[in-house]
């Protein structure tokens, strides 16, 4: 089907799905995203005021999606524009100056879609291009991403905290920033760990038999002993595998609680918002309080989320509908 917009995203021929129960059909996928965005006219926007414009939402991969979930629970009436980078996923073992072409390439294609707002919902690409970003789009709100370090080392009883997160985050300056203002001042010891199969295993729909979920297992155990008590998810395909991590953790008797910045992210967006006049406005005849309730208890369906990808393959809508949910409603694009 064709879409038409109000701003300057690009008309191109979509696949919508509703998640339901029903098989899906992985052949009548793949033809309906064969179009080439690339084809469609695109305006570059300059500065966008409107109100109605979407937020943009960036990562590697799919991960970013458990930062969308946090924004459409608290920002309902927005509309969203989702860029996966999944030709070059993952980014966190790539070198600096890659994540930072690979991302600046996202923000301008984003930019050109008229988003009014754009989420970095990528640590990998915060820790290295986030500066750089917000240098060449002046004009533009960007929001990065840090792990939730200085909360957890706040709450932390035991002054031992551990953060799983990608190569690129642990070493970028973004995370040692907080190592070395909060949590050093503190004297909380800070744990990194990394395991590059943990973003393929959240790709790979995270089965429960893998040798990624034993390793993790394991690895709750070791933290455990060395008296962790705040596990910190510095990548944003963590959150997605949050509940395996919270029963592990009862089943094992552990006393740890589980920290990512999914909900501060969707908090830190409204104000931005708000402060400078661009918060979406209902199109219903009813006061604002009402209109929040039914938006938060579904009542009335969000906008359809935009998503676009640099690579498909059969395989990422079932993802997808695993991940967001059977109620939501996907307008997909391919390059």
């Amino acid at each position: 089907m064709d879409i038409t917009t109000d701003n300057s995203l690009a008309r191109v021929k979509t696949h919508v799905v509703t998640f339901d129960d029903k098989a899906f059909d992985d052949k009548a996928f793949e033809s309906a995203i064969k179009t080439d965005i690339n084809e469609a006219v695109i305006h570059t926007v300059v500065t966008n005021s409107d109100r109605n414009a979407p937020i943009g939402v960036f990562d590697s991969g799919i991960g970013g999606l458990s930062v969308y979930l946090h924004l459409a629970q608290q920002l309902p009436a927005e509309r969203y524009v989702y860029y996966a980078d999944t030709l070059n996923v993952p980014y966190g073992n790539r070198e600096s100056q890659d994540i930072e072409t690979l991302t600046m390439t996202a923000v301008e294609w984003l930019c050109q879609q008229g988003c009014k707002l754009i989420v970095m919902a990528c640590n990998s690409a915060s820790a290295y291009a986030l500066e750089k970003a917000r240098r060449c789009y002046p004009h533009l709100l960007i929001v990065g991403l840090v792990p939730a370090l200085k909360p957890a080392v706040l709450a932390s009883k035991s002054g031992h905290v551990a953060v799983l997160a990608t190569k690129a985050t642990l070493n970028g300056a973004l995370l040692n920033d907080v190592i070395n203002n909060v949590a050093l001042p503190n004297s909380t010891e800070v744990i990194k760990y990394f395991d590059p199969q943990l973003v393929p295993w959240v790709e790979a729909g995270m089965p429960e038999n893998d040798e990624t979920a034993i390793c993790l297992r394991q690895q709750l155990k070791a933290f455990a002993e060395e008296g962790v008590d705040q596990l910190v998810l510095g990548c944003t395909h963590y959150p997605f595998f949050k509940a395996f991590l919270l029963d592990e953790i009862a089943q094992q008797q552990l006393s740890m609680h589980v920290v990512d910045s999914g909900h501060a992210i969707a908090i830190r967006v409204e104000q931005l918002l708000v402060a400078n006049e661009l918060s979406a406005r209902f199109d219903y005849k009813e006061n604002d309080y009402q209109l929040e309730i039914k938006y938060k208890t579904n009542v009335y369906n969000k906008h359809p989320l935009t998503f676009y990808a640099t690579k498909y393959d059969n395989k990422l809508s079932i993802l997808i509908e695993r991940l967001l949910g059977k109620e939501t409603v996907v307008e997909y694009y391919s390059k």
